[in-house]
């Protein structure tokens, strides 16, 4: 269960966040990855193929071989010399041919699985057709450096004549098979020859300079047409999800365009006809509210009208408290549901300019409030900004006496704490503080005049906003409020 949840973290650590750069990722190892296996079934396509060409080029150089090596061995010793200068003098032949007195240390090239292969069948042939030869090498080398006779002589010295069929250095060196042969002591035959194939390493080489190049070529292209594609898909989806952050915040519909694929065009129709019913949701419970509000208050003036009319006085104290109740708790709703509904613009503020307004007036009625410049500013919409911060800050002079405010940047958010010297809430009862019309008995005493929608209405506003407001006691006395904002665009104001 650890390890599932271990590479769970590890593959989304890998995936980046938005739509675009998943698919893209997933786009680029598929691609990879379809490369890597189609590589690997050329590569061992072009292994086999070239594992059997080389075996039958091998065969054939080798019987070759071993009719040479026949033909000097029924030669005469002092003929021997006179064919192969005519052998020479003709223009060369398929196989470099000389005669040495002991067989030549040869530089070989590195090993490769092909010249073994080559080797191993040349070896086979020829113990085979010639069971008498039982002395020879086989072996690859460079031409750069091949030493052809006793007196150190290197085919790069030869008349080009001679070695023709034989010799080749350019694009780049081509390897050379050496046979030696030893015929009779002290007379050991010397062949050199090429390939058929003469590159034949080379050819068998998967990573090679052009092969990683057309590999890397066809790469880009696919992702620069899928990243093109992937584009016009999630750019719709961006603008959707801008639209409904919008709509969150409280903010007009924007228009959509219905452009795109089939499900997104239905999508966004889907979106429209939501956002225009939550739309005249909230405008239907407006007017339900104030309907109501409207309505409640003739029957209730007529109630303490007729309340009036009572002879009893205790009997018509007590219905007019009731009366008095009813009317501030009509008052409160419909003050619940205004104080909640945003209808304004977002614009850059400074927080510090809307925070010691209020301070002002808190002051000027005698509480203590402090408060350090922060500098900073966010957009967002002030009027409700100003709301949310009223409500808390009425809250914590009623509850707390002295009130101490900071604003603070915490990576992409801005944070407004605000925090009073009051006894705190009961920590089972933090979370019921944001109900409407719930307040503790510490409350009502301190303050008898509210209704405990105060904090409720916060809540709703910081929330459309995008916002989280978090309650908590502080650990040497008194209660927190947090005020926490997204704010991407958050920069500090040059003081004056």
């Amino acid at each position: 269960m650890v390890e599932r949840r271990k590479r769970k973290r590890l593959f989304t650590w890998l995936l980046p966040d938005s739509l675009l750069g998943r698919i893209s990722v997933v786009m680029v190892a598929g691609v990879m990855l379809t490369q890597l296996v189609g590589i690997s079934i050329w590569a061992i396509q072009m292994r086999n193929k070239s594992q059997i060409e080389v075996t039958a080029a091998s065969q054939h150089l080798a019987r070759s071989a071993t009719n040479t090596i026949r033909f000097f061995q029924s030669l005469p010793d002092n003929y021997r010399p006179i064919i192969i200068q005519q052998f020479r003098n003709m223009g060369g032949t398929r196989f470099f041919v000389n005669l040495n007195t002991s067989a030549l240390n040869i530089n070989t090239i590195d090993p490769h699985p092909l010249t073994q292969i080559a080797i191993n069948q040349i070896e086979t042939i020829i113990k085979n057709d010639m069971p008498n030869l039982t002395n020879f090498r086989v072996a690859f080398a460079l031409p750069q450096n091949l030493v052809v006779s006793d007196g150190g002589t290197k085919i790069g010295d030869l008349p080009e004549s001679w070695v023709q069929h034989i010799l080749l250095l350019k694009p780049n060196p081509a390897p050379v098979l050496v046979i030696q042969a030893e015929m009779e002591p002290d007379h050991w035959l010397f062949l050199a020859s090429m390939m058929p194939e003469p590159y034949f390493l080379e050819n068998n080489n998967v990573f090679s300079a052009e092969r990683i190049f057309l590999q890397a070529l066809s790469l880009g292209a696919v992702l620069m047409v899928s990243f093109f594609v992937v584009r016009l898909i999630t750019r719709p989806l961006a603008e959707l999800s801008e639209a409904a952050s919008k709509i969150g915040s409280g903010e007009n519909m924007p228009v959509i365009p219905k452009t795109g694929s089939r499900e997104f065009i239905n999508t966004a129709r889907a979106f429209d006809t939501m956002s225009k019913r939550v739309q005249h949701f909230i405008e239907d419970r407006e007017r339900l509210f104030v309907s109501i509000s409207h309505d409640l208050r003739t029957p209730i003036m007529r109630l303490k009208l007729r309340a009036e009319l009572l002879e009893d006085n205790d009997l018509r104290s007590e219905f007019n408290e009731d009366l008095d109740d009813l009317d501030m708790m009509v008052k409160g709703a419909l003050q619940y549901v205004k104080d909640s509904d945003i209808y304004e613009n977002s614009t850059l503020i400074e927080i510090d300019a809307v925070i010691e307004r209020m301070i002002r007036g808190a002051q000027l009625a005698g509480h203590v409030v402090t408060y350090t410049k922060s500098g900073l500013t966010i957009t967002t919409k002030p009027l409700a900004l100003r709301r949310a911060i009223g409500n808390l800050l009425d809250n914590a002079l009623h509850y707390g006496g002295k009130v101490e405010i900071s604003v603070m940047a915490v990576d992409k958010y801005i944070d407004i704490q605000m925090r009073d010297h009051g006894p705190g809430v009961p920590e089972e009862s933090i979370a019921s503080l944001f109900e409407p019309y719930i307040r503790l008995e510490h409350g009502r005493d301190q303050n008898k005049s509210g209704l405990g929608l105060g904090l409720g209405i916060a809540l709703d506003i910081v929330s459309a906003l995008g916002g989280e407001l978090k309650l908590e006691n502080h650990s040497e006395v008194g209660l927190v409020a947090t005020i926490r904002l997204p704010s991407d665009n958050a920069t500090l104001v040059t003081q004056r």
